[in-house]
């Protein structure tokens, strides 16, 4: 069994909402309630913990813990995990700003997570661009890497939960420079995998984001 975090913090400056990211209306509901919905939808889901800004706690439905989010993402992620029940030894850490990932990619994420005994689960899309590293300058090309090894890395994100508490305790330093927790598991040691998705499992930044997701999610609602 497994217990659910909800990154929902951001504020959505680049989205030009007007307020805080997860509360952002798409296809006709907050972007938060997408990821409720497929999460509820998870039978081994038993608790879902939301980290919201802390003027909109008051956004989480009665069924659902909100928290308030911390600076940065992983303090976000600490605060909803020490609100989250006992007992389920299995942790889902997903961003609202995912609205598109379905129950089956969570379910199969904790059944992977599970089957492969890692300590760490990321969903993730290979990437299809030719990428190239650059140097100091930011302009100068320095070698293009094997994009054959190279991972799109998205959320959910699966966790055994002794392996989160341990990263989450890393340095100050770290989780400032943590762009996601895997990341803090690795720098420890843990073994993480990849759990292929799809590049449809993208994060809602921009308007453009919005205005494609919007028109993916109603065709779900058409099938």
């Amino acid at each position: 069994m497994a217990v659910a975090l909800i990154v929902a913090a951001g504020r959505g400056e680049r989205l030009g909402s007007g307020g805080p990211k997860a509360l952002a209306t798409v296809a006709g509901r907050p972007m938060l309630e997408w990821s409720l919905a497929a999460l509820r939808d998870v039978p081994a889901v038993r608790a879902i913990v939301v980290a919201l800004p802390a003027e909109r706690l008051d956004a989480a439905p009665a069924d659902v813990r909100a928290v308030p989010g911390g600076q940065t993402r992983s303090d976000s992620v600490r605060a909803a995990l020490e609100a989250a029940p006992a007992g389920e030894e299995v942790v889902i850490v997903h961003d609202a700003a995912r609205a598109l990932a379905t129950p089956e990619l969570f379910a199969r994420a904790v059944e992977e997570l599970e089957r492969q005994g890692v300590d760490a689960l990321v969903a993730a899309a290979p990437v299809t661009d030719t990428i190239k590293e650059v140097g100091p300058d930011g302009r100068a090309v320095e070698r293009t890497l094997d994009r054959s090894r190279l991972w799109a890395v998205q959320t959910p994100q699966v966790f055994r939960r002794a392996a989160l508490v341990r990263a989450l305790s890393a340095a100050p330093e770290l989780i400032r420079r943590a762009t996601d927790d895997a990341w803090l598991v690795e720098r420890q040691g843990g073994t993480v995998a990849v759990l292929p998705a799809t590049p449809e499992n993208f994060k809602i930044t921009t308007p453009h984001d919005l205005r494609v997701a919007e028109m993916l999610l109603a065709e779900r609602a058409q099938r």
